[in-house]
């Protein structure tokens, strides 16, 4: 199988957009799923039924698999039969694989014109599943699909990705699907779009076009098309992800974050920050506000001079995205909580892990990731690596542990799942220089010459050099001197501060 299989969603828009959705969000971030099929969604446009007919046909053509979703209404007519009626006869006389799914038992009242379309089903000989809500349609949509996967091109997913699958759709929560009319397309933030769909498909942000930009957000759910108005709005992961403030819309989408000068809360926090911005922006300045409430010593490291962080950077973020990407959005009583205290720092987010995750299964590493919001997993990892395959806690310890500190701590208070980062206290010294920050590589330093050495440990301890230090150190002339400092100024290691008789040197690397 070398390219994925547009699967094309039809139903009566306005009655199932909320299935639709749900179908959509199923097929793009199911780990097996997503890396074999693509929804495809028409959007009905309502000013023109026989334009928007032609419109549906054109893109059904580009299809390879028929999803039909009926429940009651029949739908716009255009001429004898409605579109989406329409559009299951196009399947069939293209002879595609027809996967139907009926909303409701027999006992539903349909409208006449569903009841035909349902009898011309059955006289068809298409067997169809029922469901009554929107679990049970993603499981019946994951099962049919796979069987079709398995039949056509011999390919399944393995048990680890099935067992992820089932346990994400018992989790899932019906927040970040629902479809708001609160927030318009043109009043997100498309900067932020733009990145996260350049990202996503390994584009330039600047290459992408408007229409490009919206059908990216519609296909990762975070938009969705109003027939009635033609216009797109957000949904809830839309607003979470993309709003400019999405406090606005759900008060608890926010970061609170709070500085203590001690090792308990008290009311006067030193620092105090209320953070209410699209959710990939809010991470970025959660980070940025423990950045200026740690401390950052200077370490000389061989020939460099590095300044460390008092927590790892990257452990932290992994921790404020995972809070955000899997918190209880249900919740709307309580916000993420950011403490930075004298000997820690805790991330609370509310909600305790989804089943059949628990915490000890998360403290030892042995766990298959499962999300309550995975659209919101999948679009927060395109802005920041975080938890694959239940690698998320492991690479937060790790990364302590090489940092000189003791592994996070993973535990529960009062309904938020917390994670806690022990500090260094007051052995600052155990914290150790991430390799990632030497400038002064091993390639760099095997340009330099014995006396460049000298005089680049010296700048990174934080002297300022002159020619006639250096001449009088090395007994070398000024001309030897200038050709060693404009060596390591043309290395990025060192920089010319004053003129003429004032002119020195001092250690430019890492600073």
């Amino acid at each position: 199988m070398q390219n994925k299989l547009n699967i094309f969603v039809s139903s009566v828009q306005k009655e199932l957009e909320d299935e639709r959705v749900i179908i959509q969000n199923l097929l793009s971030t199911d780990a097996f799923l997503s890396a074999h099929t693509a929804p495809v969604l028409y959007e009905y446009e309502p000013a023109s039924a026989d334009k928007a007919l032609d419109g549906c046909i054109r893109t059904l053509k580009t299809c390879q698999v028929y999803v039909l979703i009926v429940a009651s209404q029949y739908g716009k007519r255009v001429g004898k039969l409605s579109i989406t009626h329409t559009e299951y006869q196009c399947a069939k006389k293209a002879m595609l694989p027809i996967l139907a799914f009926i909303k409701g038992d027999r006992s539903l009242k349909r409208e006449d014109g569903t009841e035909v379309f349902l009898k011309e089903l059955d006289d068809d000989g298409f067997k169809y599943k029922r469901f009554g809500n929107v679990v049970e349609l993603q499981k019946e949509v994951r099962a049919a699909v796979l069987k079709l996967l398995k039949e056509r091109f011999g390919i399944s997913p393995s048990s680890d990705e099935n067992q992820i699958a089932e346990q994400t759709i018992e989790a899932t929560s019906a927040f970040e699907s629902q479809l708001l009319k609160r927030i318009p397309w043109k009043k997100l933030d498309h900067q932020v779009a733009r990145r996260m769909i350049a990202a996503a498909e390994s584009s330039k942000p600047e290459k992408i076009t408007q229409p490009q930009l919206i059908a990216g957000a519609s296909l990762r759910g975070l938009v969705w098309h109003d027939s009635a108005s033609g216009e797109h709005y957000a949904t809830a992961a839309g607003i979470v992800m993309l709003a400019k403030d999405p406090s606005a819309v759900f008060p608890h989408c926010r970061i609170l974050a709070d500085a203590y000068r001690g090792n308990e809360p008290d009311g006067d926090p030193r620092d105090h920050e209320d953070i209410r911005l699209p959710m990939p922006l809010a991470v970025d300045r959660a980070i940025a506000f423990i950045d200026r409430n740690t401390r950052h010593p200077m370490r000389i490291v061989g020939l460099n001079r590095v300044r460390l962080d008092e927590y790892p950077s990257e452990a932290l973020r992994e921790a404020l995205v995972n809070a955000v990407a899997h918190r209880q959005y249900e919740d709307a009583g309580r916000k993420i909580m950011l403490e930075v205290f004298s000997d820690r720092v805790v991330v609370s987010s509310p909600g305790l892990p989804p089943a059949p995750i628990t915490l000890a299964s998360l403290r030892k590493g042995r766990y298959r990731p499962c999300s309550r919001n995975p659209v919101l997993a999948q679009c927060l990892s395109y802005f920041h690596r975080i938890e694959e395959r239940g690698s998320g806690f492991r690479r937060m310890r790790d990364q302590t542990l090489e940092h000189g500190l003791d592994a996070p701590e993973i535990g529960t208070d009062t309904g938020y799942f917390q994670v806690v980062f022990p500090g260094p206290q007051d052995n600052i010294e155990r914290l150790k220089a991430p390799m990632a920050q030497l400038v002064v590589t091993p390639t760099i330093e095997a340009q330099l010459n014995k006396r460049q050495k000298k005089m680049l440990k010296w700048l990174a301890e934080g002297e300022e050099l002159t020619s006639r230090r250096c001449e009088a150190e090395f007994g070398i002339t000024r001309p030897i001197a200038a050709q060693d400092f404009a060596k390591l100024t043309e290395l990025g290691l060192a920089e010319r501060v004053g003129a003429g008789r004032s002119t020195r040197y001092r250690y430019k690397a890492g600073t």
